[in-house]
């Protein structure tokens, strides 16, 4: 097998290669995704050890890879931390020195950008199950409280759904962790509610552990990611994936909103349907006074 010789082109052999792997070689693959700043900077034993396997695994880990060694899979990681640890400015400095027609005025970016999203959209209307929005709306719908995730750039997607599912009257709360207190309000979710959370690469740590223990409690979780690897997938019931390129200076929510939008509709014509369907009780007539 050839190596990888960028982090994406890695991503794409892991997930092909993820199947044949051995169980710990698969919780490494899992890990390497989830964290892959700790395979950038770490040593082979603080790898193994977060891990959870024994540090010869981490070597055949990187052998089934194509590498001769840690060392050689180790560049990769590092390489897509030093890309990561760009500022804002200098994103925005490369994706103008990337421009293949030369116009950098306002259109000619607005243009870049809408043109990505389009891109975007056709390929998630591609890959997307229709059976899955259909059952993640119907239990949106149909159960007691729904409950909502996300850090960072992927918070607007959860506020966005918080406030339109409340729209449909249903009961919503934003877990935003405000005062450290995102432990204790993950504590208020109980059987039959819905953990809806949403998280990209890099992954948010405090979302994934969140939806584990949602998993492990009997809790409904849906997800909103962006890879087939993604550690959410594990512990959602329903989990709708939006590829996305992660080598973009900037990535887009169009389509996570898209797909946000969808469930919310998709809600409420399950709401519409169950109204018309239930029978309206024939009223009794009044007696009539002697």
């Amino acid at each position: 097998m050839n190596p990888a010789s960028n982090y994406e082109e890695l991503k794409a052999i892991i997930a092909v290669n993820y199947p044949d792997l051995s169980e710990h070689l698969k919780r490494i693959a899992r890990f390497s995704l989830v964290h892959p700043n700790d395979l950038a900077l770490g040593t082979v034993a603080s790898v193994a050890k977060s891990a959870e396997v024994q540090p010869s695994a981490v070597i055949r880990f990187a052998n089934a890879l194509g590498y001769n060694g840690f060392s050689e899979m180790q560049r990769i990681f590092r390489g897509n931390l030093l890309q990561r640890s760009d500022n804002y400015r200098e994103r925005i400095m490369q994706m103008r020195s990337q421009r293949a027609d030369g116009d950098k005025s306002p259109v000619g970016v607005l243009h870049q950008l809408v043109s990505d999203a389009v891109g975007d959209l056709e390929k998630m209307e591609e890959s997307i199950v229709s059976a899955d929005i259909a059952v993640a709306a119907e239990l949106i719908a149909t159960c007691p409280r729904i409950f909502l995730l996300a850090q960072r750039r992927s918070f607007p997607i959860v506020s966005y759904l918080g406030y339109a599912l409340s729209r449909l009257e249903l009961r919503t709360h934003l877990l935003d962790g405000v005062g450290g207190l995102l432990k204790e309000s993950l504590g208020a979710i109980s059987q039959g509610d819905v953990l809806i959370v949403a998280s990209f690469l890099n992954y948010s740590p405090e979302v994934i552990d969140a939806a584990a223990k949602a998993h492990g409690a009997g809790i409904a979780v849906i997800a909103i990611t962006d890879w087939p690897l993604s550690p959410l997938k594990n512990s959602s019931r329903i989990c709708l994936e939006v590829a996305r390129d992660s080598t973009r200076a900037f990535r887009s929510l169009v389509v996570p909103m898209c797909l946000a939008q969808t469930l919310v509709v998709q809600a409420g014509y399950y709401l519409a349907e169950q109204k018309q369907s239930t029978p309206v009780k024939a009223r009794r007539p009044r007696k009539k006074a002697p």
